[in-house]
């Protein structure tokens, strides 16, 4: 719900002073990757997606097809483009037997200078009957090349199996992947193993990672699928989907250390509850089934899942078509875990404004009221949209990613998040004008439209709107690069 107008205690006062000081006191902090926009939805109708970005820099996206019947893929150089990208039927399934249906999941992968695509297949006369199936490329262009069926990847049980994915750490290709282990009554477990002598062999001990036993990950199946790996800060996350995949899925997160044996399921925490999921307010539902990927700068790491935007569904989710394609950034916190936020509303993403003269502190609201903080949490307090000004032409306003129609204005020089009135004197109250950081390159200064002359800026650990006194302390107060 909104957040509600309350009066401040004393606690809150001291909890706010405190952080100021904290501020003061805390090491300085680098600030983060700068912002890197783009506007949601990417694909309509395609699931379980998958970005990889190749060296020959050009952006390879596959994904599940509602038909279930083909494997597309579509490459740009940048992510934004993959949108309208002219895709390429690569492989259509087989009219009997293996891979004769429920063809799912895919993911491209570049391995010893050949293209792997992973995939999940029922058979044509048992179409639930599914395993995982690798096909190989050797073309530089895997959009015109041919491929090969290297057939299925070989586990210890032959039960449904789905969902593989590769990654290397410490110089050891692993592959990991969902599958129902018999004496389990569990719609699928994640497992682990290494890869052999070639990318659809694997070799040696399996470990089951993770079993589907919490609240979370047992709405309607009891599901652990779709496993994802990044590595960051000297730790794997693997992250992975959980529940039916209607607006209960939703993605949890093992962590292990990247010097500990990723085939020793001790090394591996789990998280003790969803780190990405539905959220009524920005109206996404059921996101999961994701990949990373990072952006064209190289220095944001970027999140691509799918959901839907509308929770209820008529009928079996899989039957549903419109789970579509999504990007946001991935943000880092001062432990060095990764934290997902929220799934944004559609549209452009959203960036945040990081303090220039405070490094590592964002503009954040709090119960209405707009401060200055580090380490915010929830993150989406501090995430805003920039979009057209609610003045006209030329202005840009800041709209709230968690409470979509309340904007960052201001009102007696305080900078505060409300919703927007409709009124003439909102309008002006919450619309600046785009400036270059009054403390020079990288930076942005925002200018009332309706007080000239008066900039965002942040005092004594909170957010105001005042006059340009000229100083070198209030243009470091007023200007911000947003990340």
């Amino acid at each position: 719900m909104p957040p509600t107008p309350v009066r401040r205690t004393l606690v809150t006062a001291l909890v706010t002073l405190l952080a100021v000081i904290g501020g003061l006191l805390l090491p300085v902090t680098a600030h983060a990757s700068p912002a890197v926009q783009y506007t949601n939805p990417l694909a309509s109708q395609r699931a379980d997606p998958h970005i990889f970005r190749h060296t020959d820099g050009y952006y390879y996206f596959t994904a599940t097809v509602p038909e279930y019947d083909r494997i597309v893929l579509r490459r740009a150089t940048t992510v934004q483009g993959l949108s309208t990208a002219p895709e390429t039927v690569i492989w259509r399934r087989h009219t009997s037997g293996e891979m004769g249906a429920h063809i799912w999941a895919p993911e491209i992968h570049f391995i010893n200078g050949k293209w792997y695509v992973y995939f999940a297949a029922g058979r044509a006369d048992d179409i639930w009957r599914i395993r995982m199936y690798v096909l190989e490329s050797s073309a530089a262009n895997p959009l015109t090349g041919s491929w090969t069926e290297r057939g299925r990847i070989t586990t210890p049980w032959d039960t449904f199996a789905l969902d593989a994915s590769t990654f290397v750490t410490n110089g050891v290709r692993y592959l990991v992947w969902a599958q129902q282990e018999p004496g389990i009554a569990t719609n699928s477990n994640l497992y682990i193993a290494r890869m052999g002598a070639n990318p659809w062999t694997i070799t040696g001990p399996t470990t089951r990672l993770t079993v589907p036993t919490l609240a979370w990950e047992t709405r309607g199946f009891k599901v652990a699928e779709g496993p994802a790996v990044i590595q960051r800060n000297g730790r794997l996350f693997l992250t992975y989907s959980a529940s039916a995949t209607d607006a209960n899925y939703c993605l949890g997160m093992l962590t292990a250390s990247a010097s500990a044996d990723p085939l020793n399921a001790s090394s591996w925490t789990k998280s003790a509850g969803p780190v990405f999921a539905s959220n009524a307010s920005t109206g996404q539902y059921g996101p999961g089934h994701n990949s990373f990927t990072v952006s064209e700068d190289g220095q944001s790491d970027i999140l691509v899942y799918h959901d839907r935007n509308y929770r209820d569904i008529t009928g079996d989710p899989l039957n549903d078509p419109n789970r579509r394609t999504r990007v946001q950034k991935v943000y880092w916190r001062a432990d060095g875990t990764p934290d997902f936020g929220i799934p944004v509303p559609d549209g452009v993403t959203p960036v945040r404004l990081m303090s220039h003269d405070t490094p590592g502190s964002a503009v954040r609201h709090w119960e209405y009221r707009a401060r200055l903080e580090a380490n915010v949490s929830p993150l989406a307090d501090s995430q805003f949209k920039l979009v057209t000004g609610l003045s006209g032409s030329g202005t840009v306003s800041l709209e709230s990613t968690n409470f979509p129609g309340y904007y960052l204005r201001h009102r007696n020089h305080e900078a505060w998040v409300e919703r927007s009135d409709g009124t003439t004197l909102f309008r002006g109250d919450a619309s600046f004008t785009r400036r270059a950081g009054l403390a020079g390159s990288g930076t942005v200064s925002l200018e009332s439209v309706n007080f000239p002359g008066y900039y965002l800026r942040h005092r004594a650990g909170q957010v105001w709107v005042e006059q340009n006194d000229g100083t070198a302390t209030f243009r470091g107060n007023a200007s911000f690069v947003l990340e």
